[in-house]
């Protein structure tokens, strides 16, 4: 038997141009995947012997190689003598569907040559007939949003560590400004302020003292089930949205106790409920 060692799971996203190529390929980048797009067939070997083990990949092939996507079944055949499985998505829309899609981004069909559109969309038909009857999954865009697509992509190929929402925590000083790539922003300032505590002034919310300090108060902790409740309530509707990841900050008036030691706290509550969790402290430091 063929002793594998290249990447872990193999897709090829392909179809016909105009069917939604590129948002299943952003959406798979957006799962983990590592994506290529628009890869000569002949490459597929050496790409696959290249990647890593833990390495997902995917890869979209199409017509836009030309006269290379002759050699995809060539390629298949020396992939899968190695070993791997690979699964092929098929991408497909009706004719009027992809007329209406190429006219409102203006741009010519890889085979249309300078004639009309359908003369384009029948040659991309005709030389993707084998590839979509041996395609493993087949997924018509006709009446699909980008996002139900996006969607769709996900349920093929997400993990359970995919189809959770992944937070990046950010604390913050408002007298520094407001982090422009927030999606949620918490106000901690009603909070009493170590700083006014001569003691713990020149420590941080990452010291034990700072933290105590600040977790101790009913109001922090009233207010941490709070965050917690609002990122779980819109946790669900960004998923549905295609949003994998949201930034949450929590700033208070430098950065350096109140908000540092709330959010260190909500990243603990957040990863027990399974969340995968990033924290950044982006004024700490900062005087």
């Amino acid at each position: 038997m063929v002793e594998v060692q290249g990447p872990a799971e193999i897709v090829i996203v392909t179809g016909i141009s105009g069917a939604g190529r590129r948002t299943a390929a952003h959406t798979m980048e957006d799962l983990g995947w590592y994506v290529v797009d628009n890869l000569p067939p002949a490459m597929l070997p050496i790409l696959v012997d290249r990647m890593g083990t833990a390495e997902r990949l995917a890869v979209v092939v199409d017509v836009r190689s030309r006269e290379e996507f002759e050699q995809l079944p060539t390629a298949f055949a020396e992939v899968k003598a190695r070993g791997y499985r690979v699964t092929v998505l098929f991408l497909e829309a009706s004719d009027d569907v992809i007329v209406q899609r190429q006219e409102s981004n203006r741009r010519p069909l890889p085979l249309q040559y300078g004639g009309r559109l359908l003369d384009g969309i029948v040659r991309e038909r005709r030389l993707l007939a084998d590839l979509r009857a041996s395609a493993d999954i087949v997924v018509d865009t006709s009446r699909l949003s980008a996002r139900q697509l996006a969607q769709r992509v996900s349920n093929h190929f997400g993990t359970d560590a995919t189809d959770n929402l992944s937070v990046a925590l950010m604390s913050f000083g408002f007298k520094n400004g407001l982090p422009v790539d927030a999606d949620i922003v918490f106000d901690v300032r009603f909070l009493p302020n170590p700083y006014w505590v001569p003691e713990l002034r020149p420590k941080t919310g990452l010291s034990p003292d700072v933290a105590s300090y600040v977790l101790s108060q009913d109001a922090a902790q009233e207010f941490q089930g709070c965050m917690l409740g609002v990122i779980e309530v819109a946790a669900p509707g960004y998923l549905t949205e295609g949003k994998r990841q949201v930034t949450v900050a929590i700033g208070c008036t430098g950065g350096k106790h109140r908000s540092t030691s709330m959010t260190e706290e909500l990243a603990i509550r957040l990863r027990g409920r399974g969340y995968g969790v990033s924290v950044l402290h982006r004024d700490l430091g900062k005087e």
